[in-house]
């Protein structure tokens, strides 16, 4: 009959076997993560761009499409038959010329 060999060694094959396990579950975790946070980033990337690009656009068509206001035009009118008398300043300030008196007559 062949031997299958001692308890301890079928005992350390199978702590290997387990910790090879392991081991591999662990790198393909490790790698998944990484392939998602790399996919991820990409995404985001992507996602910012047309962002940036969109709000790019929409202030070129907004300012595009709101055309500034017109200039207002003269428009004709009547001129004034006298024209404006100009008004004192200020009369805290001494003048130099003498304030002519008024050419009018008091009414009875």
């Amino acid at each position: 009959m062949a031997e299958r060999g001692s308890r301890s060694a079928q005992q350390r094959a199978r702590t290997e076997a387990e910790r090879a396990r392991l081991y591999a579950a662990r790198t393909g975790w490790h790698e998944m993560q990484l392939r998602r946070r790399r996919r991820d980033n990409w995404i985001a990337v992507v996602v910012g761009g047309l962002i940036v690009i969109g709000a790019i656009v929409s202030q070129t068509v907004l300012g595009q499409s709101n055309a500034p206001a017109p200039a207002p035009s003269p428009t004709s009118s009547e001129a004034p038959s006298t024209p404006p008398s100009p008004t004192p300043t200020s009369t805290d300030t001494p003048t130099d010329s003498p304030t002519p008196e008024s050419t009018q007559t008091p009414a009875p």
